[in-house]
């Protein structure tokens, strides 16, 4: 499978993944890797408790859907 990206681009490169958001091939040029903190709520009586685990769930990204979720968070 070849990288979308590179091919609007003209070139031949191999996929390594596929993005969460939109579902295109992409190579290591075109993704991002972040890393999502996963958490978890307890209720306790009248309250509540939000804990952060120690795992966090990886998120892999082509370039285009990362510009438009860092764009949409900056406003």
């Amino acid at each position: 499978m070849k990288c979308y990206i590179c091919d609007k681009e003209g070139k031949e490169t191999e996929t390594v993944a596929i993005c969460i958001a939109c579902g295109i091939a992409v190579c290591k040029e075109h993704l991002v890797r972040e890393q999502i903190p996963v958490t978890e709520t307890y209720k306790w009586g009248l309250g509540e408790e939000t804990v952060t685990l120690p795992m966090s769930l990886p998120r892999i990204l082509c370039t285009w859907c990362y510009q438009a979720l860092v764009t949409q968070k900056q406003k």
